[in-house]
């Protein structure tokens, strides 16, 4: 009787609790009514979710009543979100779902191996094609990216055309991966990225992602500022064609054509574009002249897709790397002074100039083997060559043929041990290799998996020409090579990536790569020096980290990577002879990060320690021939905040920025510093002790934002007018020319502010009709963003040298300054058809 009693009030109790809950439920099926077994569902805003059973059934139990949104997941196919309600007093709704298989896409699976997206602990922004067309008038990419968290860019001719960089966090473009639809861009000897050498890539590129610190695996040069990922492979169904020009300040014109068939026979695409670019520059004879095309054809078949790119860049350049003397950077007369190429007696050499060409193929196969298994895989081959030239006067002919350091000349009946050159040093490369990745993604979509590799091969030719001189040595012809040497390079790495995730909010993030690199350089340097030596490296880089998302609008994750990377050519074909060759560079990273949006809003929060361990910097010591090495620190780091945002305050104002706040410094390093007797002639270097002090070209602010206003927003009829008015500002604090928080060698902050205006008509004729205008520098900011400092000791007097300045005793600094353009305006028109 007592069992019975029991039983009944458990049943009771049961019903008392249940009592008001529900039951969802449905079939998950495709277009064709098959099941989808192991499709993900999950309760938006609960922590409650399922998977279907083998008959596509999926049940979502002890629901109270009321209104629910649905988030249906498989993988292959469109994510669909559904609303359903449970009224009171029912205790079961139905809701069926039909999911639409996704296109197959080779944009997708390009650069998936190597991009980081919000269920990745990693810290990144990514500009759409319309945030990158907004600022495009030809400048080269680092000035499109200028607004991005942390960036800083540098031109050397003060416009954005011609040379340009760009850092990240303060690490420069040697120590931040570039790559293409997820292939290398990265010099491989010096591990630069020479913009320059690929004009008007924008306009042929779909988005860009900015990883920020060691980031996800890539191929390539090692990540330690930041990885940048071009893609160029989207698919446009449509056919299309598009003319973009601009015209400015300085003499500046640009003239881009675009096509594309769109998709034709339901199979094949045909893409094109052809630009020209030229400016004269801010700084005397900065011009740019740039040419370059973009051609990709792709196929596609139901599972498998192939495309092949084919792009190159021509640029000459006239040299504005010399830099403006430090005193003369605030003069509005002789701040735009260029010194290339005034060692010529009267004019300068109007052939000071840079001249290469560099050209791309890429060979890029995706294939879907079912809806969890895909791969992609990639051939390609980069060309470059080219040259600088340089007109150097009252040279010793024994810097370039020692066995004619000396020579009688006849007809003067002397002997002549200098005269005027002009030289030419080349660089004639080939890179080429495959990349590969192997994805998997579980049917619920918890479990996804990267098996990826690269072998990359890279020969290089350093070699240096004669074209004329005064007064040829015997046995010596014009164009004859002084110098010649060899870099080549391999490049082996793979990686494993994993993600898992629990209760559809929580996910653990694994990436474990290996690198082999191979490095042989034989040959002379310019210096005359046999440069011979070979060195063999291998790298681990871990990287573990989690994301917390608790709803669709919260995201907190957490990553620690370790990041390597192999010294740059010149560290080891300037290092003092029989010393050790250079040691590889180790980071660690911790990133902590918080992203939040609302309706209106949105707001990132990034936290991120990076120690370094041997990193190389510049400490003035030289070798046996004068030129600058760079020494391992034992210990380095950066630590910062980095904060972003946007603000959508009325349906026609947004706001939108960030900010950087950051310490970035040197626990301890030795400052060698030359020495002159009263004759200027070199007797020694003395070393200086510095501890905890600032890392060269770190400013501890950086920070952007942009106010746009939408002027006009409306249709009438088949018109659509629009039209935006922009004010960006761009603010970069204190840095430093060197390791040494020398006030003398810091560059003073600045403050840019634009004013960009654009209006867009859309008419059932014409597709899209743009107008443009950019006014750089609107107030008139008169600074410089680059520079370099060569500090020594001399007891005579250097003021009339202006690249001279006097410090305490007998120190001198020599700096040099690249002053950027002070107000100045660009035009751009847009017809796409």
């Amino acid at each position: 009787m007592f069992v019975r009693v029991f039983y009944a009030l458990v049943l009771l109790a049961q019903a008392f609790g249940l009592w008001g809950q529900g039951l969802i439920t449905g079939q998950i099926t495709n277009e064709q009514g098959e099941p989808l077994p192991g499709a993900s569902v999950v309760v938006e805003g609960l922590k409650k979710g399922t998977a279907a059973d083998a008959n596509g059934v999926y049940r979502l139990e002890n629901l109270p009543p009321g209104e629910y949104v649905l988030r249906f997941s498989y993988v292959g196919y469109e994510e669909v979100r559904r609303k359903t309600r449970l009224p009171e007093g029912i205790d079961k709704a139905l809701l069926h779902v039909q999911m639409t298989e996704k296109a197959v896409e080779i944009n997708p699976l390009v650069v998936r191996a190597t991009r980081a997206d919000r269920s990745t602990p990693f810290t990144f922004s990514t500009l759409s094609r319309e945030e990158l067309e907004a600022n495009d008038f030809g400048r080269d990419v680092p000035f499109l990216l200028a607004m991005t968290p942390s960036a800083v860019v540098t031109s050397d001719a003060g416009t954005g055309f011609g040379y340009t960089g760009i850092r990240i966090r303060g690490s420069d473009a040697t120590r931040i991966n570039v790559t293409i639809n997820g292939i290398p861009l990265n010099d491989a000897e010096s591990q630069g990225v020479f913009w320059v050498d690929l004009p008007d890539i924008i306009a042929s590129t779909e988005d860009v992602q900015i990883q920020r610190g060691v980031g996800t695996s890539t191929f390539g040069a090692g990540a330690f500022g930041g990885t940048i990922n071009l893609n160029t492979t989207q698919r446009h169904e449509r056919p299309y064609g598009s003319f973009a020009g601009a015209a400015g300040s300085f003499d500046t014109w640009k003239a881009t054509a675009r096509f594309g068939t769109g998709l034709l026979a339901n199979r094949f695409t045909l893409d094109g574009r052809l630009s020209r670019i030229t400016s004269d520059g801010y700084i005397e004879r900065g011009s740019a002249d740039l040419k370059s095309f973009y051609l990709s054809g792709a196929w596609f078949g139901k599972r498998s897709s192939l495309r092949l790119n084919v792009f190159s860049g021509h640029e000459i350049t006239y040299q504005a790397w010399c830099g403006v003397p430090a005193e003369w950077a605030d003069d509005e007369e002789r701040r735009t002074f260029n010194p290339c190429g005034t060692e010529k007696p009267g004019e300068p050499y109007e052939n000071e100039v840079d001249d290469y060409t560099q050209t791309h193929y890429q060979l890029l196969l995706n294939h879907q083997f079912n809806p969890n298994w895909s791969l992609n895989f990639t051939t390609h081959y980069t060309r470059g060559f080219g040259f600088f030239e340089q007109y150097k006067a009252d040279e010793s002919f024994g810097r370039y043929f020692p066995q004619a350091a000396d020579f009688f000349v006849v007809a003067a009946g002397d002997t002549l041990t200098e005269r005027d050159v002009v030289r030419r040093r080349w660089l004639d490369n080939h890179f080429f290799g495959n990349t590969w990745a192997l994805h998997y993604i579980r049917n619920d979509n918890r479990l996804k998996l990267t098996w990826g590799g690269a072998w990359n091969r890279y020969l290089g030719n350093h070699f240096g020409e004669i074209i004329w001189a005064e007064h040829l040595p015997p046995g010596i012809a014009p164009e004859q090579r002084y110098y010649f040497g060899e870099g080549n390079k391999t490049d082996i790495s793979s990686f494993l990536k994993a993600q898992y995730t629990l209760d559809n909010d929580l996910s653990f993030f694994a990436d474990l790569q290996y690198r082999l690199v191979d490095y042989d350089i034989t040959g002379i340097d310019n210096d005359l020096r046999d440069v011979t030596q070979n060195d063999r490296l291998s790298f681990f880089n871990p990287k573990v980290g989690l994301v917390y998302r608790p709803d669709r609008r919260r995201e907190y994750y957490a990553s620690f990577a370790v990041g390597n990377r192999e010294p740059n050519r010149d560290d080891y074909t300037d290092r003092a002879p029989n010393s050790p060759q250079p040691k590889p560079e180790t980071l660690y990273d911790t990133e902590l990060g918080y992203r939040q949006s609302w309706e209106n809003a949105t707001l990132e929060a990034t936290f991120y320690f990076m120690s370094y361990r041997d990193q190389l910097v510049l400490t003035g010591e030289i070798n046996d021939v004068g030129a600058p090495i760079k020494v391992n620190v034992p210990e380095s780091y950066r630590r910062g905040v980095e904060l972003a945002g946007s603000w959508r305050f009325h349906n026609r104002w947004r706001l939108s920025g960030n900010l950087t706040l950051s310490q970035n410094k040197v626990k301890r390093f030795t400052e060698f510093i030359d020495e002159y007797d009263d004759a200027f002639n070199w007797v020694g270097q003395k070393e200086v002790q510095h501890e905890n002090t600032d890392l060269a070209f770190s400013p501890g602010v950086v920070g952007a934002a942009t106010l746009a206003f939408e002027a006009l927003d409306k249709e009438a009829g088949e018109k659509r007018h629009r039209l935006n008015l922009a004010l960006l500002g761009k603010y970069v604090g204190k840095q430093y020319l060197d390791n040494t928080s020398n006030e003398v060698a810091a560059l003073d902050p600045y403050f840019v502010a634009d004013l960009r205006v654009r209006y867009r008509l859309r008419t059932k004729a014409v597709r899209n009709l743009e107008l443009s205008f950019l006014l750089r520098n609107a107030l008139d900011a008169r600074y410089a963003n680059n520079g370099w400092l060569y500090r020594f000791h001399y007891p005579g007097d250097v003021s009339a040298d202006p690249y001279s300045i006097a410090g305490p005793g007998s120190e001198r600094n020599m700096m040099g300054l690249y002053p950027q353009a002070g107000r100045h305006f660009l035009l751009g028109l847009r017809w796409d058809f």
